[in-house]
């Protein structure tokens, strides 16, 4: 990823993860989902989100009585940006490091281990 996007807080992660499982959704079905697993006020969420919309991390639709608010990247995308950011903060940009520490530090399924395998042998083929 060649653009670098504003680094997203833990609150608005949590905000993120909601909109990319969900889709877009209200400040009222957002800060529901969120009060599922945290005491949290709706005030609280509706700054984050404007916050959020400042930062270019969401966008929002005002066409209705109520705003819809969508996250502005994939997933895929702003879990890229984190882990280049981490590979290089605390593994020093080596990132076997930070898989041997990640499957090291907990069981691995076999169906795991299997995905794994697949994925060496795609970027083993690709290198050759």
């Amino acid at each position: 990823m060649n653009q670098k996007y504003p680094k997203p807080t833990t609150a608005e992660l949590e905000i993120l993860s909601i909109l990319w499982e969900h889709g877009p959704e209200t400040v009222r079905a957002i800060h529901d989902i969120l009060s599922q697993d945290k005491e949290t006020g709706y005030t609280t969420t509706l700054k984050i989100l404007q916050k959020m919309t400042e930062k270019g991390l969401v966008t929002r639709d005002e066409s209705r009585r109520s705003h819809v608010y969508h996250a502005a990247l994939q997933a895929e995308q702003t879990q890229r940006q984190l882990l280049d950011e981490l590979i290089k903060q605390a593994f020093g940009g080596a990132a076997e490091k930070l898989v041997m520490q990640a499957l090291s530090s907990r069981k691995v399924a076999p169906e795991e281990i299997g995905a794994l395998r697949r994925l060496l042998d795609e970027l083993e083929e690709k290198s050759q």
